[in-house]
């Protein structure tokens, strides 16, 4: 399978117990994650080569976080040491009617504080055929969004395909910057986008249009609308979520590839263990998807879809899942049985 590098920032997730409010914690579960870091981890988990390119202190730390990342099968040769602290987000999460709570502490953090020129992207993308990267290193800083934006342009110009998670944070949109005025020079050269129409749109700018997702004759001339601003756009996916509650999901996917809709079918998932990083998990699964079924978009989104809902039966940032349950679950094994 081809090589994915993938560029952001690697965090301490500090999660409360037993589905505890903050004010009620004694202590916190001490885990790893990052948007970018676990679509790595979903394709190394299926057999794929994926590196990550990231920046973290030279400290006790963050040597864990690097050795998180060998755990995980995921190439670390091109991390770099610097900066002051790994970034770090406490979870408080949710059960029934009351929605997960996430609390960022990534101010100053050596990702955010990472600087263009910083990594020689020739170097590092080398042999590789796919760069992903998200709208969250775009949103935690502005030295962080430049060099986003320089391994892009590199990426481009060796002929990477280029895939980006919209992953829309109002909470990190906080250094003086709009998404639409630093995220359609990034979108300008992506291939591949994940994310809803209306969060495209307003990061590119446009007037949110409220679609409906049942309404498929009419979602081509508004994903159409993305491929005119975004000039090297190849396809867009969209995760469908409609939340019965906190402990009860239903999951879908929609496909657009510039000329035909395909659309997933809707999977009930319940009870909710983990929903964080269900969305890195169908990115991951996505990635996968195009990469194995290059002729067929929907086996691809079907996949997507597969990934997205077994993530939520699994707690942690990561979607620790093979090849063959998803694949199981494609094929129509989804009741949990025990496997013997």
């Amino acid at each position: 399978m081809s090589k994915v590098v993938a560029f952001g920032e690697i965090m301490l997730r500090l999660s409360t117990e037993r589905h505890l409010r903050f004010e009620q914690a004694k202590a916190f579960t001490a885990s790893y994650g990052g948007g970018e870091f676990n679509v790595c981890v979903s394709i190394a988990n299926y057999g794929g080569k994926a590196e990550f390119v990231t920046r973290i202190p030279n400290n006790e730390i963050g040597i864990c976080a690097l050795k998180e990342m060998r755990k995980m099968n995921v190439e670390s040769k091109n991390v770099i040491f610097g900066g002051e602290r790994l970034g770090t987000y406490y979870l408080e999460t949710g059960a029934g009617t009351r929605g997960s709570n996430v609390v960022y502490d990534r101010a100053h953090s050596s990702m955010a504080t990472i600087k263009k020129g910083t990594i020689d992207w020739e170097k590092v993308l080398e042999g590789a055929t796919w760069f992903h990267w998200s709208g969250i290193t775009a949103a935690i800083s502005a030295s962080a969004a430049e060099a986003c934006l320089e391994a892009v342009r590199v990426a481009h110009k060796l002929g990477l395909t280029i895939s980006c998670d919209l992953n829309y944070r109002s909470k990190l949109w906080q250094y003086g910057k709009t998404p639409s005025e630093v995220m359609p020079e990034l979108l300008s050269y992506s291939n591949v986008v994940l994310g809803d129409i209306d969060t495209a749109y307003f990061m590119l700018g446009i007037d949110k249009v409220n679609p409906n997702y049942q309404d498929t004759k009419s979602l081509p001339v508004l994903y159409s609308k993305l491929f005119e601003l975004c000039p090297n756009l190849k396809t867009v996916a969209t995760t469908l979520r409609y939340s019965v509650s906190a402990s009860h999901q239903r999951i879908g996917g929609i496909l657009f590839d510039g000329k035909t809709i395909y659309n997933a079918a809707v999977k009930e998932v319940t009870p909710v263990v983990d929903r964080v990083g269900s969305g890195d998990a169908f990115m991951g699964g996505l990635i996968y998807g195009l990469l194995e079924y290059p002729n067929n978009d929907q086996r691809a989104l079907d996949f997507a879809v597969a990934a997205c809902c077994l993530k939520h039966t699994i707690a942690g940032d990561y979607n620790l899942v093979t090849l063959k349950e998803v694949e199981n679950m494609l094929d129509g094994d989804g009741a949990g049985l025990v496997s013997r």
